[in-house]
């Protein structure tokens, strides 16, 4: 199993930081090495015109224009070394293949899923397998039903649902819009997750209590658990 990834350079990498105050200095050095020449090159040679207030502007513009192009550069390279590190993070952490890692996160991230809970939510539903199926014909990383799967995806089939990037997908968008339907209530969106909205949002109407030790599980050693009903029972 690979969990080492590419960026790694025997554990040793400056941290974002340093790049990026290092490309908006060396812009901006640029900038004002350029504009305090001209006076010097004018003193050397009093007979040499001075810069036209078009020219300088020029210069400036253009000049303005390749820091904002090499900050721009040091940004997205900030967030590129961020994600590696993150998913070398969850790699190592879970002990999983770099490229499982690296569809979690980034596809938690699209579907508006903390990775952290992605993570969680995979490890709790399927140890991370991709065959898994439950008693129940739930399906893959996630544990979908082919059912709860065509509501998002019309016609989809098993292999389909199956297909890791189709089944985390899916799998993210539904715990989005329960917990959208919940008011962003994390442990009844859980709950739900794992028992059926219907079900879930039945026992709450009539005033009861649907925990059943799911949300615990998910969370556990989460901060976040601490500031939810059930992890107190």
């Amino acid at each position: 199993m690979t969990t080492r990834t590419d960026f790694q350079t025997d554990g040793m990498r400056p941290p974002a930081r340093l790049y990026m105050r290092g490309g908006l200095l060396l812009g901006a050095a640029v900038l004002l090495s350029a504009l305090a020449g001209w006076p010097r090159r004018a003193g050397a040679d009093d007979s040499a015109p001075s810069p036209s207030a078009e020219f300088v502007s020029r210069e400036i513009q253009d000049l303005t224009g390749r820091l904002q192009t090499a900050q721009g550069e040091a940004a997205l390279f900030r967030i590129q070394l961020e994600r590696a590190e993150a998913v070398h993070g969850y790699s190592t952490q879970y002990q999983i293949p770099a490229d499982l890692a690296a569809s979690i996160y980034d596809i938690a991230l699209s579907e508006g899923i903390e990775p952290a809970l992605a993570f969680r939510l995979v490890k709790v539903e399927s140890n991370f397998k991709q065959t898994a199926r439950s008693n129940k014909a739930a399906i893959g990383y996630t544990q979908l039903l082919l059912a709860t799967a065509r509501y998002y995806q019309p016609g989809i089939t098993e292999a389909e649902l199956a297909n890791r990037d189709v089944n985390l997908r899916i799998g993210f968008r539904f715990l989005k819009d329960l917990l959208e339907r919940f008011d962003n209530n994390l442990n009844h969106a859980l709950l739900a997750y794992n028992r059926g909205p219907t079900i879930v949002a039945g026992i709450l109407a009539q005033g009861g209590d649907p925990a059943n030790g799911y949300t615990t599980k998910v969370l556990r050693g989460d901060p976040r658990a601490a500031r939810l009903p059930e992890a107190m029972n």
